[in-house]
């Protein structure tokens, strides 16, 4: 196990706190813990070694996970997160990579109570993104810069990205991160969340077939 920081990088946006061996059903990862020093969240970083046994290095398949307790505690059938973290899971174990998971995200960093809210909304016919805006929200408020930061002190500056989101290249890019790709993934696609989808691509942008259907996968 590698011992904890007592600081961060100068000018890091989180500081690195714990890294242990974690068994999972997914295979073995290595999970090192980081302390957002701008949002105050707790994120972890779940790393695959490659076949090789190697550590993940530049041009690594990267996957930055928003936390979501209803998708993957709860199983949720509302949103396609939870099978998304098991997908992005079983890559990297199988081919190397790093699955960053970050608090604080929940309900596109609503939180948890408002996203249920936002859910009581959607009863009434709304989309997910006018819900959010009916409560005098933001659409989406997650920020990647710890992301960034994470990735930068794995010494990783240059990443395929494991996603259909766009918003969070971008970002990423921003941080001074390189991002050579999205690498689409597209699972847990259902009855209760196709206009959930739909939402997601046609007004956030979000790289989607333009048909889905229940089942689909990458």
């Amino acid at each position: 196990m590698t011992d904890a920081l007592t600081s961060p990088t100068p000018g890091s946006p989180v500081r690195f706190e714990v890294a242990t061996n974690v068994p999972t059903t997914h295979g073995l990862f290595e999970m090192r813990a980081y302390h957002d020093l701008v949002t105050g969240a707790e994120h972890v970083a779940i790393i695959g070694a490659r076949p090789d046994g190697s550590a993940p290095t530049d041009g690594a398949l990267v996957r930055v996970h928003s936390e979501c307790l209803t998708g993957e505690a709860f199983g949720s059938l509302k949103c396609e997160c939870g099978p998304q973290l098991d997908a992005a899971l079983d890559t990297i174990a199988a081919e190397g990579g790093v699955v960053i998971y970050l608090r604080g995200h929940e309900g596109r960093g609503i939180g948890l109570v408002n996203k249920l809210k936002a859910y009581r909304l959607q009863e009434d016919g709304l989309d997910t993104l006018d819900a959010n805006l009916a409560l005098g929200l933001p659409a989406d408020s997650r920020a990647y810069g710890g992301a960034a930061g994470i990735l930068t002190e794995l010494g990783i500056g240059r990443v395929r990205l494991l996603s259909n989101n766009p918003e969070k290249r971008r970002q990423l890019e921003e941080h001074g991160i390189t991002v050579d790709g999205l690498v689409p993934l597209v699972v847990g696609i259902s009855v209760q969340n196709a206009g959930y989808l739909d939402t997601k691509r046609d007004r956030m942008g979000h790289q989607l077939p333009a048909h889905l259907e229940a089942g689909a996968h990458n």
